[in-house]
């Protein structure tokens, strides 16, 4: 390689192309901030969920605390009532639950036996896993004074469901209190957060776009957290009247499962029909009416799902079904139940982001859930065409012409 004089080091000649290894640095720097991040996410799920909560709804909730500022309604005023509404939504629905649960739990061991008779021929097949069971029963055997030990030891492991469930209770009514108070204040502040978040930015278009972001995010979480609470109330109202019909214990309760349940895509409807099976198994006879009752749960939440729910949500706010899918079980990785809840929302955030962030315009349209607009150019009509349907070996030349037309928009003549 030729060199100058003087010059030490060799100059590069045009068609040679730079070192790849600034790129690589920068994927890897990349790579690194999200693993580190999602650490992050993860470890901070005690603090950063009920913030999560309280933001979302402060989207949710602010046309109405204008509406009420427009009746001269105080802020303050404003922000106690939403708490306290959501407080005593949540808390009605605990209370309707709370019966039909304490007698599940009460009949668990009656319950247990009837799957147990109903599917003893079926475990007759898994003789390892009756050894196994059998064995572990044997290891429970223990006197009568290393009973009282034994129960100590499960109860300080947390190797109980109630003990499980009571010692969840207080990290979950506080991370509730939390969310309520956080509410409360963001609500009451009026437009502070928005003002804090425009005046953060230097030139007065950035700062029009900040707050057309903020405005847009509470648009369409208002109208999509609307639209899904009422299509749930709907798909609730119908899923209790169903198990009413079929004769199914505690009616009640499935329709407040399925309210709840459904703001969880795909995997929130599975669980209530694997339920809905299950609890039939045990109050019904043989396998067909199980299946029914399964069958006709199913059948509602696929017409809430299928029809219902795209019909009412607007289309612009519907997503990539894979994205959701991921963005779900990501969730459910970080953040558990609620994280399952948020994802959703938090992906409407990001696809309102998208729209208003320069070069994030690749990233809202894979969020999108709209089918990809057609090729209206008729060269380029043609030379897909082409493309998918193939071509013979003397066409061979013709369709790697036609390939690259559509991969550059070159519509010359290509010799």
């Amino acid at each position: 390689m030729p060199r100058e004089p003087g010059n030490l080091f060799p100059r590069r000649e045009k068609h040679e192309k730079p070192a790849p290894f600034p790129r690589i640095v920068g994927w890897s720097l990349a790579g690194i901030f999200m693993i580190l991040a999602f650490s992050a996410i993860a470890a901070g799920r005690d603090f950063l969920m009920p913030v999560t909560m309280a933001l979302l709804l402060f989207f949710v909730f602010t046309p109405l605390r204008r509406l009420a500022e427009r009746r001269n309604i105080p802020d303050g005023i404003t922000a106690l009532g939403v708490t306290l509404s959501i407080l005593l939504t949540v808390g009605v629905i605990f209370y309707a639950a709370s019966g039909p649960l304490t007698r599940a739990m009460d009949n668990m061991p009656i319950i247990s036996a009837q799957l147990e008779r109903k599917f003893e021929n079926v475990r007759e097949s898994f003789s390892d896993l009756q050894d196994a069971v059998r064995r572990i029963d044997e290891a429970q055997e223990m006197d009568d004074e290393d009973e009282p030990a034994a129960a100590i030891k499960i109860e300080q492991d947390g190797q109980t469901t109630l003990g499980t469930v009571l010692s969840m209770t207080p990290l979950l009514m506080g991370q509730i209190l939390f969310t309520m108070v956080l509410l409360f204040f963001m609500i009451a502040s009026g437009d502070l957060l928005y003002l804090k978040i425009v005046q953060s930015f230097d030139r007065l278009r950035d700062k029009r776009s900040a707050y057309l972001a903020l405005r847009e995010i509470e648009e369409s979480l208002g109208n999509y957290l609307g639209a899904i609470t009422v299509i749930n109330a709907g798909l609730g109202l119908a899923v209790g009247l169903t198990m009413w019909a079929w004769g199914m214990p505690g009616a009640l309760l499935f329709g407040i499962g399925a309210f709840v349940l459904n703001y969880i895509p795909y995997l929130g409807a599975i669980t209530g029909v694997a339920i809905a099976g299950l609890v039939a198994l045990v109050v019904m006879p043989g396998l067909f009416w199980p299946a029914m009752v399964a069958g006709s749960y199913l059948a509602l939440t696929s017409l809430e799902g299928q029809i219902i729910t795209p019909y009412f949500v607007s289309r612009r706010l519907q997503m990539n079904t894979v994205v959701v899918f991921l963005a779900v079980a990501l969730w459910a990785w970080l953040w558990s139940v609620i994280g399952m809840v948020i994802a959703v929302p938090v992906l409407v955030v990001l696809r309102v982001l998208a729209e208003h962030v320069p070069g994030w315009e690749k990233f809202g349209n894979f969020l999108a859930g709209e089918d990809p607009p057609p090729l209206e150019d008729p060269d380029e009509t043609a030379a897909r065409d082409l493309v998918e349907t193939g071509a013979g070996a003397e066409d061979h030349e013709t369709a790697r012409i036609a390939t690259r037309q559509v991969m550059t928009h070159d519509h010359d003549d290509p010799t």
